[in-house]
């Protein structure tokens, strides 16, 4: 039993233990977004992808009314408004429709073997008005990453491996359109390598009710 929990023990320092790089990347993330999250005060907020220490929803306790993390490896938290879900990001979020004001998706869309589903997803768990909050590497960072990762071994080598594609700002419009989401911002940041993005979850019902009385009124005539 000792030799058991020895071993369990080992292993999981193993896997928490991070490369040199990545908490100040993990930093300059959230550094990026806090001020648009800071915007929507008291808002329920979604982390998909928060990783095992949940830093962001950590971070922004004070400032939301409910936050929800969601990764395979999240950790334990379940406080008056943290909650966390441990499950794998598949086509489906676990949620109901409209549910959240904020969604953020740091590092994560990258490591998605289906984005367009995950963004349509986002879009449904959104209140008409909502917003996501996203980044993800640019390709000019995909040489730069694999040097720091195989050669010099300051990023961690197996999330890079696990990256399955990079983006500029025209593969993530292309990814974005017809989602429901209409991209408000896109900028880059860490000299390039990195994309920033915020989408607003557009209200098709005001048009569309709009449109119905336009018919209703030339059918009155």
């Amino acid at each position: 039993m000792e030799l058991h929990c020895a071993i369990a023990i080992c292993l999981q320092e193993a896997y928490l233990k991070e490369a040199l790089l990545e908490p100040l990347l993990r930093r300059m993330r959230i550094g990026q977004v806090l001020p648009t999250l800071l915007r929507h005060p008291d808002c329920s907020l979604l982390d998909v992808g928060c990783g095992w220490e949940a830093r962001l929803l950590k971070s922004v306790e004070p400032y939301v009314k409910r936050g929800v993390g969601i990764d395979f490896k999240a950790p334990s938290i379940a406080t008056p408004k943290l909650t966390t879900i441990t499950a794998t990001l598949a086509d489906r979020l676990p949620f109901s429709d409209a549910e959240f004001d904020v969604v953020t998706l740091l590092a994560v869309l990258e490591h998605l073997s289906q984005p367009r589903a995950m963004v349509k997803e986002i879009a449904r768990v959104l209140k008409p008005g909502g917003q996501v909050i996203l980044t993800v590497p640019s390709l000019a960072a995909k040489p730069v990453l694999e040097f720091l990762a195989y050669q010099v071994g300051i990023v961690s080598e197996a999330e890079i491996r696990d990256h399955k594609c990079y983006y500029d700002r025209k593969s993530l419009e292309v990814l974005f359109a017809g989602s429901g989401l209409a991209i408000d911002q896109h900028r880059y940041f860490q000299l390039g390598m990195n994309n920033f993005l915020l989408a607003t979850k557009v209200d098709a019902r005001p048009a569309a009710a709009s449109g119905q009385d336009a018919v209703s009124g030339r059918a009155s005539r």
